[in-house]
């Protein structure tokens, strides 16, 4: 028998969750995630993937991982420090390093565990770490899983980090400091202000981390916004994931020899969790070496982007200050923004609705995601559903 607490406390939450439009249903799809989507026996224009390249469903990609399950199987069998190391795995650190354009790198399960592994492996209760505001939610966990002090400037505010950065050394209460920023902040597009965040850090000589999740493989002629600012001799950590751009699943963390030698022996989710599949290495080697050897896709990514930005724009919605393919659409309310993704959804674009604790309260947003799989067709056909939704709503 279940416990009546934990039954009243569902119960009730998920009510209050619902009646908030605050609730998100999981929509499962009914085969691969490419620029068009089959839900519940419909086709939709997907505009809510992260899969910037279109890479996802990429033939040389399936091509790799088939031939890489039939020589080493379909797991690796154990933890990276026991016998989890496949040769493969070795190559694949390799090549991100030379991506990166640093000395080394290490692979990781997910973005999410690179984050949780590496700022934990290096700070601890007696350092102090700068974090923007709307930094990711595996940045927040890594940083509170450090149980380091936890310092929060607002966004992108320069004068406010460096107060903050002069007040946190010159206290002389913390061993080492970090300051810690998304590249591209996911929600708005956004990228973050590196130069400035770099002469800071010299200043007063703070461990520089960029979470560059969704940056890699779109900025920088793909190498990420580290690159793209010419600062990778300079950035500390660069943390990337596997699963966006690149179309696969993992993460890294590229660096210097010693930092990467440090976390293969003291961040948690390299020593305890099984490592990467075979077939995952070999799709993300593979996506390295298009995105190493061409621009071709993401120069359609940023014609797509702009293509639809522009729509969106003089439609009259308000698609904030993004610098990237992210566009969001920023309707306000949690409730009416539940209702316009639905509405979307039935008139044939599935743009899911983010609303709190993924955004601030009062600022739900419909977040378009265009990759370089979409077509024309599939952006006008998409603006014109725009228009439709948005007068029936009174949202323009």
């Amino acid at each position: 028998m279940s416990s009546k607490k934990l039954d009243h406390f569902l119960a009730e939450n998920l009510d209050d969750l619902k009646m908030k439009g605050l609730y998100n249903v999981i929509d499962p799809l009914e085969g691969p995630n490419g620029p068009m989507v089959k839900i519940g026996g419909r086709e939709l224009i997907n505009l809510s993937s992260n899969n910037y390249l279109g890479l996802a469903t990429d033939e040389r990609l399936k091509e790799a991982a088939i031939e890489a399950v039939e020589q080493y199987g379909v797991g690796a069998g154990a933890v990276r420090t026991i016998n989890g190391t496949l040769e493969v795995h070795e190559k694949l650190e390799e090549k991100l390093a030379a991506f990166k354009h640093t000395e080394a790198a290490i692979a990781y399960q997910s973005g999410f565990n690179c984050n949780m592994a590496a700022i934990s492996a290096v700070m601890d209760k007696n350092d102090a770490i700068l974090s923007d505001e709307l930094n990711h939610a595996s940045i927040i966990d890594g940083c509170r899983l450090s149980k380091a002090k936890i310092i929060r400037y607002n966004h992108s505010d320069m004068e406010d980090l460096r107060q903050k950065a002069q007040e946190a050394v010159e206290s002389g209460l913390y061993n080492k400091v970090m300051v810690i920023t998304d590249g591209v902040f996911s929600m708005d597009g956004d990228v973050a202000k590196l130069p400035e965040i770099v002469e800071i850090a010299e200043e007063f000589d703070l461990i520089t981390y960029v979470d560059d999740a969704h940056g890699s493989g779109v900025l920088g002629k793909g190498a990420g916004t580290v690159k793209h600012f010419g600062l990778s001799d300079k950035v500390d950590f660069q943390m990337g994931t596997l699963s966006k751009a690149i179309g696969v699943v993992g993460g890294y963390v590229a660096g210097k020899q010693s930092l990467i030698d440090w976390l293969k022996v003291r961040s948690r989710p390299f020593l305890f969790s099984t490592s990467l599949s075979p077939a995952d290495i070999a799709a993300s080697m593979t996506a390295l070496d298009i995105l190493m050897n061409s621009t071709v896709l993401q120069e359609q990514l940023w014609e797509n982007s702009e293509y639809l930005k522009k729509g969106l724009k003089e439609l009259g919605y308000n698609i904030g200050e993004s610098e990237t393919p992210i566009t969001p659409c920023i309707i306000g309310d949690e409730v009416q923004t539940q209702t316009f993704s639905k509405r979307l959804n039935e008139e044939g674009v599935y743009a899911k609705s983010i609303v709190f604790p993924t955004v601030p309260r009062g600022t739900g947003r419909v977040r378009n995601m265009p990759t370089a799989a979409h077509t024309k067709e599939m952006l006008d056909e998409t603006i014109r559903i725009y228009e439709k939704v948005g007068k029936e709503l009174g949202v323009i």
